[in-house]
């Protein structure tokens, strides 16, 4: 069956840097387009970033463009996530799926990241 397992987070200063990794598995992950998605504590759910298959064309929300960036390893079945300059507003549990997530019908736990002097 499908699984991610999100990591990675942590406590992080304003302005610093942190990489998020999704080992995925129960699917053909290398053919398989792939994005980010983070909730804030009283918010909905948001796509944040995502990552084609077969030409690696990333997306990203307004709010992280020019500060985030996703890539994979197919060989690893792993999706990541590179933070750089962050801000208060990116604390959130950050997690990895689908672009699709209702065709997975799963989501990880989560690796939250919470950004604080």
């Amino acid at each position: 069956q499908v699984q991610f397992v999100e990591s990675g987070g942590g406590l992080v200063q304003p302005g610093g840097s942190l990489r998020l990794s999704c080992a995925a598995s129960g699917f053909v992950f290398k053919y398989s387009h792939m994005s980010w998605y983070r909730q804030a504590q009283g918010k909905e759910r948001e796509w944040i970033a995502s990552i084609t298959w077969h030409t690696n064309t990333t997306t990203y929300a307004d709010s992280v463009k020019g500060r985030f960036a996703i890539s994979r390893d197919n060989a690893k079945n792993t999706l990541y996530l590179q933070l750089n300059s962050v801000k208060p507003e990116d604390t959130a549990v950050y997690y990895c799926n689908k672009p699709n997530p209702a065709s997975t019908n799963y989501w990880g736990q989560g690796t939250r990241v919470t950004v604080s002097l």
